[in-house]
């Protein structure tokens, strides 16, 4: 009897031991990838927006369509999000249970780079935050992109946790793909100016 104690206690401490010392599944080239994406798709919505006059600023395609300092509002808001999103994870705590039935990151890209249109009421239900109320200066909310963008990637360059361990909920990935979400997001929307700036009517 006693030794069967013995044998269960032991393997009680195994048990928390392995699930204390998890593998670090988020490398370095992993870090690199987001660094560089983040950084690309940053300096892309610069350029786009450089030197845009007001007139361009505002121009819409028509009155149901967003202009460009709306969507560069939008980019804001949804920085914000994603950067809540992994506060809390971080603030939640390793998930192993959910680190297993990890999906694959080209399932978070796919979604994204997708052609099919995203309503941002859908994914903020009840509420329309996302939306954005275009009272604001373009050149505004260019410098509140940055700094929310450039805080993530100070903290990417740093950071020794392994970001595919957080999750905020079963479903959603992992801090990891959340950043992928993160400049895939960037992505459609460059996109969508580049449209608006391509339109017969926008302001030379």
């Amino acid at each position: 009897m006693k030794k069967l104690l013995l044998l269960i206690a032991t393997g009680v401490v195994l048990s928390v031991t392995t699930t204390a010392q998890l593998p670090v599944n988020w490398t370095e080239q992993d870090r690199t990838y987001l660094v560089t994406e983040l950084k690309r798709s940053r300096d892309e919505l610069i350029r786009e927006t450089k030197g845009l006059s007001e007139k361009q600023w505002n121009f819409r395609e028509s009155p149901e369509r967003w202009s460009i300092n709306q969507i560069v509002e939008h980019l804001s808001i949804w920085e914000l999000l994603f950067q809540r999103e992994i506060s809390q994870a971080i603030v939640g705590g390793v998930q192993p249970g959910l680190q297993q039935k990890q999906q694959p990151d080209s399932v978070t890209l796919r979604f994204l780079m997708e052609e099919h249109p995203h309503i941002t009421t859908e994914y903020t239900k009840p509420f329309t935050f996302s939306v954005p109320m275009g009272i604001n200066k373009g050149e505004n909310n260019i410098q509140w992109f940055l700094k929310m963008r450039n805080e993530s990637l100070s903290y990417l360059s740093t950071t020794k946790e392994d970001l595919r361990a957080y999750y905020l909920k079963e479903g959603r990935g992992n801090i990891h793909q959340i950043y992928i979400s993160t400049f895939g997001h960037t992505d459609r929307h460059l996109r969508q100016i580049r449209k608006i700036k391509a339109h017969a009517q926008y302001p030379k």
